[in-house]
């Protein structure tokens, strides 16, 4: 970056834990590269957050603002099911909007948000990609595995893919939304081993496009535990997008419910899917801790 600085106005916000920075694109435009994404991401010598959110002015007809994502690295995403709650917070309290119910054009599409207070927020999001090609899921680099019991209500055949790494050999259930996830299932998610088996995986070759890892413990047909490994950022302390297919998954395989509640590290989300061909809803909180200023450089 070049020339003096000038500040820019952020807010801190978490959701579960998962924590980000928003700016507020519609009334103060601000360029953003992956070099100065990555320097405020920092926990150091920076900000600090899971990825940098922004509300910006909507392109198209059929939605009210346009929302963008930014991993910890830089990298852009295609959704974060914790963020839209920030972000439609954020927007509420700035008093960008006076509707509680928005439409967000996202990266992976346009989703659909619910505001009825700071810690009811639902979130619709986009119906579950379950081909290969659409997730993306290389099939050439993994194995295949056991076809799921639902397979017969779905336009394809789905089933699990064992991936070899360097941490050893595990079955997924590829599933994406909107940003690809690889989920598994444990017995016990806390005596796993989630740095190394999540960094093995979030990259492996079978995820062209790096994945989420999510590794999902079954209590019963409406309870399940989780903790995610995100691409581009590590494990976080709760992750929207991977609760909703981790559900997706689950689902696939016939172990829960339509309605699920999903305890990750940070707290619980509720999540309902019908199934195949059906959008994911999902629940929960959302906090504002604080706004701040940011520096940029001025071309």
């Amino acid at each position: 970056m070049s020339g003096p600085s000038r500040p820019v106005t952020f807010f801190k916000m978490h959701s579960l834990g998962n924590d980000f920075v928003v700016l507020d694109r519609v009334t103060q435009p601000v360029n953003l590269s992956p070099e100065q994404v990555s320097a405020w991401a920092d926990r150091k010598t920076g900000v600090g957050f899971d990825q940098l959110l922004t509300i910006d002015p909507p392109t198209t007809a059929d939605a009210d603002f346009d929302y963008g994502i930014y991993n910890a690295d830089g990298s852009k995403a295609e959704q974060c099911g914790n963020g839209t709650r920030c972000v439609t917070l954020l927007a509420h309290h700035l008093k960008l909007t006076k509707k509680s119910m928005l439409y967000w054009q996202s990266p992976a599409g346009r989703i659909r948000t619910q505001f009825n207070s700071a810690t009811q927020i639902e979130t619709t999001l986009t119906v579950p990609q379950l081909a290969l090609v659409d997730i993306p899921f290389n099939e050439s680099a993994a194995t295949a595995g056991a076809e799921l019991p639902d397979a017969e209500t779905a336009e394809e055949q789905h089933r699990t893919w064992r991936l070899d790494s360097a941490a050893g050999a595990f079955e997924v259930t590829p599933v994406s939304m909107g940003n690809p996830h690889g989920i598994m299932f444990f017995d016990n998610i806390f005596d796993t081993d989630i740095a190394t088996i999540g960094g093995a995986l979030t990259r492996h070759a079978a995820f062209p496009e790096g994945a989420n890892i999510g590794f999902c413990q079954i209590i019963d047909r409406q309870f399940a535990r989780l903790r995610v490994f995100e691409r581009g950022v590590g494990e976080t302390r709760a992750c929207g997008s991977g609760a909703c297919a981790a559900v997706v998954a689950a689902h696939l395989h016939g172990l829960v419910n339509d309605k699920v509640k999903i305890s990750l590290p940070g707290g619980k989300l509720r999540i309902t899917w019908p199934g195949p061909g059906h959008p994911v809803t999902m629940s929960g909180a959302a906090t504002l801790v604080y706004c701040g200023e940011l520096y940029v450089g001025q071309p």
